[in-house]
Parts: structure tokens; sequence; C-alpha cells
């Protein structure tokens, strides 16, 4: 009888060690997913939640998010990085590539220091510089691939670029003249994470596809590696922003239209 009872005591325990092992993995599981981008967690700011404004901003960027991820999925699934990944891109194509981005970065690297004259002072000052050094150290790493096609920066001055691959460092330039910080704030949490991603892939591409080395592909994996408390960052500038007057339907519309104009840069490349 006292064999019998232990047996029944030893099986429900066992039972209840399985279930505690099953909840651990799972768990395990759901955040490597999550870290990995399959799931999708939410961040998490150091920010008292109780702070209207910062609620409004971070009711923003989630109704942003929902808003934009059918053009984030046409970005990041272009038919551009399909036709890289197989080797059907050209060389000629990927010089104009790096002719682009030439004159991208060129001009974005204007723009950000009219970023940081205007906003440099603040609170948040050191997104805005942190940005511009960024833009600036990409410039030298967009040589060293522009080398592997055997172009220097005189032929890349030389490059006559499309309207529709630079219309996106035009509107860039019109937020740095006339946009409120919440509205740049907005716009770059969205488009800089996809542009990554492209980016990343790309790199991944170049290196298998036409045999470029790392050093050749610095610019992409510069471009691809995240910036650290990016989104924290970014809910802190539009936050300032609205504290200052910002309007929600412009801060929504330059999110809106710097990712719309990030696919017309896609779309033209490809067409090159």
């Amino acid at each position: 009888m006292k064999l019998n009872v232990h047996l029944r005591y030893s099986t429900y325990v066992l039972k209840l060690v399985t279930i505690a092992l099953f909840i651990v993995i799972t768990l395990i599981v759901t955040l490597s997913f999550a870290n990995n981008g399959v799931a999708v967690s939410e961040v998490i700011c150091n920010k008292s939640t109780s702070n209207v404004i910062a609620n409004q901003a971070k009711q923003i960027v989630d109704e942003l998010r929902l808003e934009l991820a059918g053009v984030e999925n046409q970005i990041r699934n272009h038919p551009y990085l399909t036709a890289l990944e197989n080797g059907q891109v050209s060389l000629e194509n990927l010089k104009a590539f790096a002719g682009e981005e030439y004159n991208i970065v060129k001009s974005d690297i204007k723009s950000d220091s009219l970023l940081v004259q205007r906003f440099g002072g603040t609170r948040n000052g050191k997104f805005f510089r942190d940005i511009l050094s960024g833009e600036v150290q990409s410039l030298n790493l967009l040589l060293d691939f522009a080398k592997a096609f055997n172009l220097n920066e005189d032929d890349l001055k030389k490059y006559e670029p499309l309207p529709g691959a630079q219309a996106y460092p035009a509107y860039v330039v019109s937020l740095a003249l006339y946009g409120s910080e919440a509205e740049v704030g907005a716009a770059f949490l969205f488009n800089f994470p996809i542009f990554g991603e492209n980016l990343g892939r790309m790199s991944a591409a170049l290196q298998k596809q036409y045999h470029l080395t790392p050093k050749d592909t610095a610019f992409f994996d510069f471009f691809a590696s995240p910036i650290p408390n990016f989104e924290c960052n970014s809910l802190s500038v539009i936050e300032a922003g609205l504290k200052h007057g910002a309007e929600p339907l412009l801060i929504k519309r330059a999110a809106r239209l710097l990712q719309a104009y990030e696919k017309l840069f896609w779309d033209t490349v490809a067409s090159e």
C-alpha cells in the first residue's frame, strides 16, 4: 500500500516537472524567435507610461507601424534583391548603384548637418549628431565599394543620377529645412531599419555572387548594423516635437512619404 502511494506521488511529481520544463522551453523558443525577428516584441523604453505626451508619441508609432506594413513588405521583398541574390544584376547596374548612393550620401550629409544646427543643442541633440557622424563615416566605405568596380570619386561625381532614386534625399532636405524634430524622428525611425535590412541582404549577395570582399561591402554592413536604442531615442525625439507643437498628421505624413520615396529608390535602381 505504501509502495503504491509512493509510486503515485512520484508519478505526480514527474508530471509537474515535465510541465514546468515544457513551459520553460516554450518561453526560450519564443524569446529566440523574437530576437531573430520572427515574432514581434514590444520595445520597452525607460519612460513613465503616465506621461500623456509619451503615450501620444507611442500611439503615433504604433499606428504608423500598421499603416506602413504594406509598403515595408514591398521594400523588403523587392525583386531587385532577389535578382541580385541570383547573380542577375549587371556590373553596370552596380556601378550605377554606387553613383546613386554617392549622391544620396553627399546630400544627406548636408541635410544632417542642418538638422544638427537646428536640434543639436536640444535634449535629444546626440540623436542628430550621431546620425550625421554615421553618414560621414559611410562615405569612405562607399568609396571602397566603388573601387571594387574600378571607380574613383571623380567617376562618382561625373555620374548623372536618376530623379526617381534622388527623390528620397530631396525629401530629406525638405524635412531638414522645414520639418519638426518629431517629423524627422518618425521618418527615420521607420526608414533606417528597412534600408538596413536590404543592405544586409545586398552585402551577402555581393560576396556570394559577385565575389566581393567584406572590405568591399563594408558600406552595406555599416547600415545593416542596428543602431543601439534607436526606437527609444526616436520616440524621445517625437515626444519632444509634440511638446513643441508638432502636428500628429504631419508626423505620420513624413514617415509615409519617406518610406514611399524609399520604395521609389529601389524601383528606380531596378530599372537601370
